[in-house]
């Protein structure tokens, strides 16, 4: 859990590949995007399905080898390949391993520790956001990274401003180090996820067959199976609920460094470890509300967790300081966790822990889908008000180089040049050479 729940830290890419690769923010979001939905749709369901037949050790073991390859894939050809390599990579190949690594800690556990379900199930996926709040500690801190990190939002500010990047950024841009640096982390991230994640995941196991279905035992592996399950409206209002939990968080998460520097004017640099001391708290709701829930139901803990985002979203639409904005974001990343901290539990009480897995995994494609909803509404807001200012802010920055440079285009020389056009708009950075 701790090693898949780092696909929460893709904030802080965001702007390093956005100059790194001359993309622009929607590249970036897509990428998160598509490994959310894998994740929330398609691994769950698949890793539920496989999990009710075979037992949790084979389907944990393949989820995070799927995990470690999409990254370690994602590092070594999207230099090569572009953003539609890592969409496969990452997004794809990466999101569906997370997927099966996330739902079978989950069911195993609900069916070991019945009487608790909601705590446990809560320091399970606790341990999910726990991940993102390790890696957004070290990554940004590694001093590669963070020179580039530096570079970047120094490339961008500049381009707004209509000034000329500083010169280090300049170097970084022609020689294309930055995006070097980044990709080397996603080959070292998933090298050490199967390093770490695969001798885990092999200890996975179900609890003794005698005692799991001791008569009269609360452990008995009753359930509705999947097909009686998608028939009740009991599913469906878990669904909705899960779905409309979890939708602010997602966008935070997704985009956490360029709302926090759009609402507070922080250096991206500056926000990101900062962002990654809130989201701890994303790992502290998953148990906090979990353990609510085993002493005030799961149906009041819901509610009261509606109740707290509605009022701090509304709050946060004036806030325009550091600390409250990352208070208010900590709250929503509590109450986003906590959704999957109670779910589990509120799955097993309503259908049974016997097809726990399949069950479980059909719930959590409402996250999934309202990820997706809400990465689609962001990445459109975004092209909406771009086009909308493109006319006052474009600015084109002619950059000289310190010398000159032998450029090519899908192995057509271009030719040699001193200069660089840097064409900047809202949420865009484009790089051209002049002919």
């Amino acid at each position: 859990m701790l090693l898949i729940g780092t696909v929460y830290s893709w904030a802080i890419f965001a702007q390093p590949l956005v100059v790194g690769f001359g993309w622009d923010l929607t590249t970036t979001t897509w990428a998160y995007a598509i490994a959310n939905f894998s994740l929330a749709t398609v691994g769950v369901v698949l890793g539920g399905y496989w999990l009710d037949r075979k037992g949790p050790r084979r389907v944990a073991m393949t989820g995070i080898t799927l995990w470690g390859a999409g990254n370690l894939l994602a590092g070594l050809g999207t230099p090569r390949f572009g953003a539609p390599w890592l969409y496969l990579t990452y997004g794809l190949i990466g999101g569906i391993g997370a997927g099966m690594a996330y739902i079978t800690p989950l069911a195993v556990v609900s069916k070991w520790f019945p009487e608790r379900r909601g705590l446990v199930g809560g320091l399970v996926v606790g341990s999910f956001g726990l991940g993102a709040f390790v890696y957004n500690q070290f990554i940004p801190r590694l001093p590669a990274f963070h020179a580039f990190s530096v570079e970047a939002a120094q490339v961008l500010a500049a381009g707004v401003a209509g000034q000329t990047p500083p010169a280090v950024a300049r170097h970084i841009l022609a020689t294309g180090a930055g995006a070097h640096t980044v990709m080397q982390i996603f080959i070292a991230s998933g090298l050490a996820f199967l390093a770490i994640g695969l001798p885990a995941a092999s200890l996975l196991r179900n609890p003794p067959a005698a005692r799991d279905n001791a008569p009269g035992s609360k452990r008995s592996s009753v359930g509705y199976p999947p097909a009686s399950v998608v028939r009740m409206p009991q599913f469906y209002l878990l669904w909705l609920q899960l779905f409309a939990n979890v939708i602010a968080g997602i966008t935070i998460i997704s985009n956490a460094v360029v709302i926090l520097s759009d609402l507070t004017r922080m250096a991206p640099a500056e926000i990101a470890p900062l962002f990654g001391i809130v989201s701890i708290f994303n790992a502290v709701g998953r148990f906090f509300w979990g353990g609510i829930s085993d002493r005030i139901g799961c149906q009041r803990t819901f509610a009261a967790m509606f109740a707290v985002q509605a009022v701090t979203l509304c709050w946060l639409c004036g806030v325009h300081t550091p600390a409250a904005a990352l208070a208010g974001f900590a709250v929503v990343l509590l109450c986003c966790g906590g959704g999957f901290g109670t779910m589990p539990s509120y799955t097993a009480q309503c259908f049974g822990t016997r097809f726990m897995g399949l069950n479980y995994g059909l719930v959590l494609t409402a996250w999934g889908w309202s990820g997706w909803l809400a990465l689609t509404v962001d990445v459109f807001l975004r092209r909406t008000r771009t086009g909308r200012v493109v006319h006052s802010e474009f600015r084109e920055l002619r950059v000289q180089l310190d010398r000159p440079q032998l450029w090519e285009l899908d192995g057509e020389v271009m030719g040699t040049t001193r200069e660089l056009v840097v064409v900047v708009q809202p949420g865009q950075l484009l790089v051209r050479v002049p002919r």
